[in-house]
């Protein structure tokens, strides 16, 4: 391949992978232009370019799987070569011969390469032919029944794409006609092919990867492997580089086992050998990624190495810079994936404009949003990447805890609570790591938050400032003193209702301001459920907690204020966001999110429907019953795609079908009724 420099670089992605992949292009000299769908249209990675191109709809199929489109973008703007990113048309055969086709360089392996290796079932076989360990598969004939002789328990795989799309685990024979179809249109949806294989599974075991990178003169080399255990749903949430605990022969193994494939199929650019380790030490090879992974962050800190760097010298026609010997592994880092969902629904994915977003200090962050981003369905969730780097594991695992226990972001759910539950939880901090982590762990899911005096410390800030900003905002009575009343038997009274995780947590506070000077106060307040008179008027003992404290507050950005408050002596640095009755504290121990609870409630007096609602906005893409038939509870009535993730929507108690309220192929908002239901055993 002769050399072909690369001055201008389409990116045919968008979020965080596009804007970083521009950071490098611009600091080789190379311009990067963009692309956008029109819901992205001023979205954070349109202003990382130079230019950036319009490709029309929404959807991803009517934007950025385009082809055409993606390839009159880089014509029309006079690029040299496309750059796809992860997703989208990274591993799409034909938009890299098309791309060819059009005299641009494709950034990435060559289009034989992509359509072998991303055939899961074919690049088993070569996994087989270029001596890798792996295990049999048996491979599923579209619309048949499913194959005999399937030991439990069993793992059923899209042969195209990845991502955990078009998966699923299956312990019972009987639950695998069911887990086939589901895949299949899974997979259908997300990568346009519905063909399944189904292979063992391996229950506690280790999902360790990768990173190769090959030149077109036949040189490759291994980066190192990653270890992407901690996941969710068959995605990844947390990866580390290297893998912790493996023995020198196990780790040896793993890197020669990738290589000698890469080597096998003469392998050009990046990508990722993936493996499954049992916890009897067995290697069992899952598949080949022909892309930049997600989490190379990590294998770039090790090694000081930039791969989009290297990815397009090798695109240009350049041979690898160095050999396997000069490559250096230096520390250990640790990569947390920030999605917009909410671990203690079912990480039901989030959706709305991001109102602040902030991650804390000493970390690298890859991020897609900004403050004033929208995350619609149309996409999926990752909203950043953030990479901490350290000499040892701890160090970094501490360094990763305490940037995100300062990190604000707001206007939607998020995991970060999640992610500080998870650094802390005893079983990650000592690497017993393995693919079942956060499934057997309901604390690490329900998050972590601060309690006791640290919680009580958000609390006065969080009152303290909603009581400053309705002061500052009465125009008319905002110089009486807050609280006054010409007749006094008690206190203000505020309550604030806690996001809790999975359930809302109530707290009243009663509160005084004895002297006020300048932006300091001296306050005293009383924690706890406030007395009421019994039926003879008689108030009860008051058992509150009585805390004096003092709160100085200093300027902030636009909307926030760091508050100083002082409990028993101790003081703390509190930072309160937000607007209206909406605050969010955030300090070293942790974040906060609180309401303000209204005075009066309005009551429904009849419910408009009866039966499960949409969870979220998104397409119904299966609907499992129809009116007049008796289901149980727990039944599948209707699946909902969302964010490239299926949901499915079951019957809360047992019933009979009276209306089913939408069709394959129709959307949804959240809240709609979707299945009327009249409650009643179901025969």
């Amino acid at each position: 391949m002769a050399s072909r420099p690369i001055e201008r670089l389409l990116i045919a992605n968008r979020g965080e992978i596009a804007v970083r992949i521009a950071r490098t292009a611009r600091r080789l000299g190379i311009s990067p232009i963009g692309v956008h769908s029109a819901a992205d249209r001023g979205a954070a990675h349109t202003r990382a370019m130079d230019r950036s191109v319009s490709l029309g709809g929404s959807a991803p199929a009517e934007s950025y799987l385009r082809v055409d489109a993606v390839i009159a973008a880089a014509l029309a703007t006079g690029c040299d070569a496309v750059h796809p990113g992860y997703g989208f048309l990274a591993e799409n055969p034909a938009a890299a011969r098309a791309v060819e086709a059009a005299g641009l360089t494709w950034v990435g392996p060559t289009p034989e390469q992509i359509e072998l290796l991303g055939d899961k079932i074919a690049a088993k076989r070569a996994a087989v032919a270029a001596g890798v360990p792996t295990t049999p598969v048996h491979t599923v004939d579209a619309g048949g029944p499913p194959p005999e002789g399937v030991s439990m328990p069993a793992l059923v795989k899209a042969a195209a794409g990845g991502g955990g799309r078009g998966m699923r685990v299956v312990h019972r024979a009987e639950d695998l006609a069911g887990a086939i179809e589901a895949a299949g249109r899974e997979a259908l949806a997300a990568f346009g092919d519905p063909t399944v294989f189904i292979e063992p599974y391996i229950e506690h075991g280790r999902h360790i990867e990768v990173q190769i990178m090959g030149d077109s003169q036949g040189s490759v080399i291994h980066l190192g492997e990653r270890d992407c255990s901690v996941q969710r749903r068959n995605q990844k949430v947390v990866e580390e580089a290297p893998a912790p605990g493996l023995d020198p022969t196990t780790r040896d193994a793993l890197r020669s086992g990738a290589v000698a494939l890469a080597r096998h199929v003469g392998y050009r650019g990046a990508g990722t050998v993936e493996f499954l380790l049992g916890p009897d030490g067995t290697i069992t090879f899952l598949e080949v990624n022909t892309r930049l992974q997600v989490e190379h962050p990590v294998t770039e800190a090790i090694t000081g190495l930039d791969l989009v760097e290297m990815q397009l010298a090798v695109a240009a026609g350049q041979p690898l810079a160095f050999t396997q010997e000069d490559v250096r592994f230096d520390g250990h880092a640790i990569e947390a994936r920030v999605v917009a969902e909410d671990p203690t629904s079912g990480w039901l994915p989030s959706t709305g404009r991001i109102d602040r977003f902030t991650i804390g200090d000493g970390v690298r962050v890859d991020a897609g949003v900004e403050a004033g981003s929208v995350v619609t369905t149309d996409y999926d969730s990752l909203l950043a990447k953030v990479i901490a780097h350290g000499p040892d594991r701890d160090t970094a695992r501490r360094r990763l805890r305490a940037a995100l226990r300062t990190s604000e972001v707001d206007g939607v759910r998020t995991n970060i609570d999640m992610l500080v539950a998870l650094l802390d939880d005893d079983d990650f901090a000592a690497g017993r790591l393995d693919t079942g982590l956060l499934a057997r762990s309901p604390d690490i899911v329900s998050g972590s938050r601060p309690t006791g005096d640290d919680l009580t410390a958000h609390l006065l800030a969080v009152v303290s400032s909603i009581e400053s900003a309705n002061r500052a905002a009465d125009r008319h009575w905002g110089a009486i003193p807050s609280g006054w009343r010409n007749l006094r038997t008690r206190g203000t009274r505020m309550v604030l209702v806690e996001d809790g995780g999975s359930e809302p947590i109530e707290h009243r506070v009663e509160y005084e301001i004895l002297t006020r000077a300048g932006c300091e106060d001296h306050w005293r307040v009383s924690l706890g459920d406030w007395p009421e008179p019994d039926e003879r008027g008689a108030l009860p003992a008051d058992e509150r907690r009585l805390v004096e404290f003092r709160r100085d507050a200093t300027g902030g950005e636009a909307d926030s204020e760091v508050v100083f408050v002082e409990v028993d002596g101790l003081a703390r640095a509190v930072t309160v966001s937000g607007l209206d009755t909406s605050r969010m504290a955030v300090d070293a121990t942790g974040r906060t999110r609180w309401n303000l609870a209204p005075r009066f409630v309005d009551h429904d007096t009849e419910m408009v429907g009866s039966g499960p609602v949409a969870p979220l906005p998104g397409t119904v893409i299966a609907v499992a019953v129809a009116a007049g038939q008796s289901v149980k509870a727990d039944q599948v009535l209707m699946v909902v795609e969302a964010m490239k993730m299926e949901h499915q929507i079951t019957a809360p108690t047992a019933g009979v079908v009276n209306e089913v309220r939408f069709a394959v192929g129709d959307r949804v908002d959240m809240g709609d009724l979707l299945v009327v239901l009249e409650t009643g055993e179901a025969s």
